[in-house]
């Protein structure tokens, strides 16, 4: 596997791409999207459904992490399916979430078993 090299000191146009991709995770609606495709491709609807969000807005919210290569996007007939393209979401997601939970009273979370 071939290790990236990372520009030290950022450039200011390679920030603004990271904070970019910062901005797009940073929605709650968004994260809780890509946690449920942790599991495995799934449909809008079921998406929608899942979230108790409206299709149009759980639509607009995966086309956003889509169109920035996070998502991969196939139709099949009348229905849209999604799936994680860049697992390194994952890794960035899990990092955040367990520096949460040490710096906060875990009790305060509804977490699931």
């Amino acid at each position: 596997m071939t290790q990236i090299v990372l520009p030290h000191p950022l450039t200011p146009e390679y920030a603004r791409s990271v904070a970019d991709r910062f901005r797009l995770l940073g929605d709650p609606t968004r994260l809780r999207l890509i946690d449920l495709l942790r599991d495995g491709e799934r449909t809008v609807g079921s998406l929608a459904k899942e979230l108790g969000c409206t299709q149009a807005n759980t639509s607009k919210q995966l086309a956003l992490l889509a169109d920035a290569g996070l998502l991969f996007r196939r139709r099949e007939g009348l229905r849209c399916y999604y799936a994680i393209a860049d697992p390194a979401v994952f890794e960035i997601c899990d990092a955040v979430c367990a520096s949460v939970l040490q710096h906060l009273d875990p009790s305060a979370f509804r977490l699931r078993a």
